[in-house]
């Protein structure tokens, strides 16, 4: 698989078709591993390259479609109109995939704004043909490409087309659509190139991964098994996302261990990818339940599968899993030779114990060892930027606050968080306080209430798609209640999953769209997203909904992976190690906290773990050691 992030080349699945003039495909050529490149011929034309590793076949992109409903998935079709030949792309990495399609846009309106070359002159030329594979966006591309844009008014790339016919652009048949045997999910996935979206074209601004998170990449990359952890707010989820991506998504299996961290990373919960229900029953019998038809093909067709927030899995399932994948597969190699990306933080939320005993987590597991080949630990906090708050909660993360701590987090009881009308959010441990505390207040605004029921793609699903969605299937909202988002927005203007406001009217018609004014400053007319979810046997399922929830409380599960800038802890009612943990570190900042009865002795690490990451360190600081001492033999030994 190609690694690099400059979208001119990739590996995939490619399928090219020759039509007739009634668009029936009349020779179709199968490639089941290609690598695609972009490049350019000798006179500067953009150059489509399909290499099969015998016979590479090149296509000029002069007139063209792109048609691009379905790139989260790594698909996408290039359709060359005066050759009548289409090429269409699967199982691409969906990260690479994306770069690929904005420079290839880009690139090509650059190339739009120089003179072309009639054949006259090709021929005059006597050049010999050349292949160079195209250079990385940079900002000249996009100026040249914004150019033309204002002198054209056309659109760049939408789901549908493209359609660019030498230096002009013109209109083809809107309602064409390549047929996908997936999802008719309609959410697009290039939204960066909407004309609707963004008037001008920029280069891509995707956050970039700092040295520890690439590290853990290239290992994924290289086919390594990886646990990946840290505290709160490294950038774990990020990286998974990135990661998600960066593989091929016919056999990557993105899951989490509960439904709301699924659907963070764009997968489904273990539980549903496993198909075994609780787990519960003996080893048989969960073999017996994982052949059916649509859960033996999860288990087959796997080559790379993630798990999100191991820390809730508990080690006997996780022994369980691995012992079935190995009989399915018919391997002996640990978990059946599949490639596992683990991701989570042993010191947060723990497994759930059933009964009296206590739960066991996943590193004590039998098969943790033989299953992980590589442990590594991200260190650099993103979300919170002073760092005496990081030290206090790097503190708390392992069980130990000092007496300056304690003053500091007793001392915020008196923290004056609110503004604009906005209140703090209460963070609480039970659920059934959140629901309570949030119906009570919202009964208390005067006015009437307005109900925003979600469109479900399966409403006969609508348990499942409770289980993984951020927002609720009814929404009930009046002028003054206390909302917070759950989705990214706009990251750059502070709209984030997690961002607090205040509802401060109703838009006027038949929809009657709220307008939030959030604690960023900015107000906003929120209209319904969508969020897609992945059920069991490959069935994808999705929920429209504003992408609000009442915010006079929240529970401290469902809070995991947020980040809160105006929030209220009450710790009494802690039951789990790590709680308090999970709950002071979603706050921003210690200006938007305020700890109401902080009580030192509900800050506790389970000894276990301690344990546990006390070997991660010293196994990684005698391998940084003995790392240092071979480079510095190696260099000695070139000096003589």
């Amino acid at each position: 698989m190609f690694e690099g992030d400059d979208g001119a080349q990739f590996q995939c699945s490619v399928v090219v078709e020759r039509l007739n003039s009634s668009g029936q495909a009349t020779k179709r050529q199968v490639i089941r591993k290609a690598a695609v490149l972009l490049g350019r011929n000798e006179f500067q034309e953009i150059i489509l390259r399909v290499h099969d590793g015998k016979v590479p076949q090149s296509y000029t992109l002069k007139e063209f479609q792109l048609f691009t409903r379905f790139v989260k998935d790594g698909k996408c079709t290039v359709k060359l109109l005066p050759e009548n030949i289409q090429v269409l792309i699967s199982d691409c990495p969906p990260h690479l995939l994306n770069i690929f399609l904005k420079t290839l846009s880009i690139k090509h309106q650059a190339w739009q704004t120089s003179k072309p070359v009639t054949d006259r002159e090709k021929l005059k030329a006597c050049l010999p043909r050349s292949f160079e594979t195209i250079s990385p966006l940079q900002q000249k591309d996009v100026q040249k490409a914004n150019e033309l844009r204002s002198k054209v008014n056309a659109p760049v790339l939408s789901r549908g087309l493209v359609v660019r016919t030498g230096n002009k652009m013109t209109g083809g048949p809107q309602g064409e659509q390549v047929k996908r045997p997936r999802t008719d999910c309609d959410s697009s996935p290039l939204k960066a190139l909407h004309p609707s979206k963004k008037p001008t074209l920029s280069l891509p601004t995707a956050r970039k991964l700092n040295k520890e998170q690439a590290a853990v990449l290239s290992a994924v990359l290289s086919g390594k098994n990886v646990f990946f952890t840290g505290s709160a707010g490294t950038g774990k989820s990020f990286l998974l996302k990135r990661i998600v991506g960066s593989l091929p998504p016919k056999s990557t299996y993105a899951t989490a261990s509960t439904g709301v961290a699924a659907c963070h990373i764009g997968g489904t919960t273990l539980h549903n990818f496993a198909g075994i229900g609780s787990g519960s029953a003996p080893l048989e019998q969960c073999i017996e339940l994982a052949q059916r038809p649509g859960v033996l093909q999860h288990w087959t067709s796997c080559r790379h599968l993630i798990i999100d927030e191991i820390s809730m899995v508990e080690a006997q399932f996780f022994d369980k899993l691995e012992a079935i994948a190995r009989s399915l597969r018919r391997s002996t190699e640990p978990f059946g030779g599949i490639q596992l990306i683990v991701c989570g933080d042993f010191l947060q939320l723990p497994p759930v114990s059933k009964g009296k005993d206590k739960a066991a987590f996943c590193f004590q597991s039998r098969s943790w060892r033989k299953c992980i080949h590589l442990n590594m630990e991200l260190t650099e906090v993103r979300r919170q930027t002073d760092q005496s708050f990081i030290s206090l909660l790097q503190a708390v993360r392992v069980g130990r606050v000092t007496e300056e701590f304690t003053a500091k987090l007793m001392k915020s009881a008196y923290h004056k968080i609110e503004r604009d009308g906005i209140l703090a959010t209460r963070l609480c441990t039970h659920k059934d306080d959140v629901e309570l505390t949030n119906d009570n207040k919202l009964q208390q605004l005067p006015g009437s209430v307005r109900v925003f029921e979600a469109v479900d793609s399966d409403p006969a699903l609508v348990k499942t798609i409770d289980s993984q969605s951020p927002v609720s299937r009814l929404l009930q909202l009046k002028v003054g209640a206390q909302v917070m988002l759950t989705k990214n927005l706009d990251v750059q203007r502070g709209l984030v999953n997690g961002a607090r406001g205040v509802v401060v009217d109703f838009q006027p018609g038949k929809l009657g769209l709220p307008r939030v004014r959030f604690l960023c400053g900015t107000t906003e007319a929120l209209k319904p997203e969508r969020w897609m979810f992945k059920a069991g046997g490959g069935l994808y399922l999705s929920r429209q909904q504003l992408p609000l929830k009442l915010a006079w409380a929240i529970s401290i599960h469902k809070s995991q992976g947020m980040t809160l800038d105006c929030v209220e802890i009450s710790l009494a009612r802690v039951f789990e190690r790590g709680q308090a943990y999970v709950a002071l570190s979603r706050a921003k900042s210690l200006e938007g906290l305020r700890v109401m009865d902080f009580d030192p002795h509900v800050v506790r690490a389970d000894p276990d773990v301690l344990h546990f990451y006390s070997k991660l360190r010293k196994e990684r600081l005698l391998l940084q050691a003995s790392m240092n001492e071979f480079v510095g033999k190696s260099n000695k030994e070139n000096r003589w």
